[in-house]
């Protein structure tokens, strides 16, 4: 599957024009519409002139709107089950249910073909190594933050969470080398958080940071984990980048357990043992 013109659209949203900006919005939202329209209808649904529609279709290296036309179908062709979410009024429960169920398929796949392996093998050998392990984010990332904390805690790790700017602060200049920070953000440009990464570097940890590649924070950290998913704040969208960002906490999670070996697996079982008796027993199968 390729989704490179999708991907395209979004990268460059904030250097095209306003006018043309409506026009990646609306194409985002109605791909399977869009091949079947001329250049004046979708300029009358994006409300646009024609000429808007030309030069969106030029600053995505496309020769006109047939050529963005073509390269739209093609890339459907290929993969339109896992296009951009987009909701109609008219949609039913089911129709919008599984439009965000394959939009986040897709931006699973998107993150995970762009992963760099190598600073996530970086990232996994600092977690391993680490002798505190600290999650910082806000907001939705905030809750990855927590259930990254949860994850860790049971590989034998100290670690902790925070989604307040003061006790991230606090946290930060606490610590020394040796010690880890994962800063998670989906847009990458929070200031709280951006100075509390600093103040962990001052510190003498390391900063391993989930965020888009091309945002402040990126550049702050010590090893950053790049998650580029462009999403539409102006309206409603589900958030697949939050998905995508519990899922590399997964794989970070994992790849440290395989690095404990043997005697972390034997703690583990102990956890779950530990935790049988708060739970009604499992239904006879016999």
């Amino acid at each position: 599957m390729s989704l490179g013109l999708f991907d395209e659209m979004r990268r460059r949203m904030t250097d095209l024009r306003r006018s043309e900006q409506k026009v990646a919005r609306f194409v985002l939202r109605n791909p399977d519409e869009v091949i079947h329209m001329r250049i004046v209808d979708l300029a009358t649904e994006a409300k646009v002139s024609e000429p808007t529609v030309v030069r969106f279709c030029r600053a995505l290296g496309c020769n006109g709107f047939q050529d963005f036309k073509l390269k739209l179908a093609q890339m459907l062709a290929t993969g339109s089950q896992f296009a951009q979410f987009s909701m109609n009024d008219s949609d039913s429960v089911a129709e919008f249910s599984q439009s965000i169920f394959d939009s986040t398929v897709g931006t699973l796949l998107s993150v995970r073909d762009r992963l760099d392996n190598d600073a996530l093998s970086h990232a996994i050998n600092a977690l391993g190594m680490a002798n505190r392990v600290e999650f910082y984010g806000f907001g939705a990332s905030g809750a990855v933050a927590f259930d990254a904390q949860h994850k860790f805690f049971r590989l034998q790790i100290s670690t902790a969470a925070y989604s307040d700017p003061h006790m991230q602060n606090m946290s930060a200049v606490t610590l020394k080398e040796g010690d880890v920070v994962v800063a998670i953000s989906q847009t990458g440009r929070t200031r709280a958080l951006v100075a509390s990464v600093r103040l962990a570097r001052e510190a003498g940890a390391t900063v391993i940071g989930l965020c888009p590649s091309d945002s402040p924070l990126a550049g702050e950290v010590t090893l950053p984990l790049h998650i580029d998913v462009h999403e539409d704040t102006e309206i409603y969208t589900p958030m697949s980048s939050r998905v995508a960002h519990l899922v590399l906490i997964d794989v970070l999670a994992v790849g440290v357990a395989k690095s404990r070996g043997p005697r972390l697996a034997e703690q583990l079982k102990s956890v779950k043992k530990s935790l049988n008796p708060l739970r009604y027993p499992e239904p006879d199968e016999s």
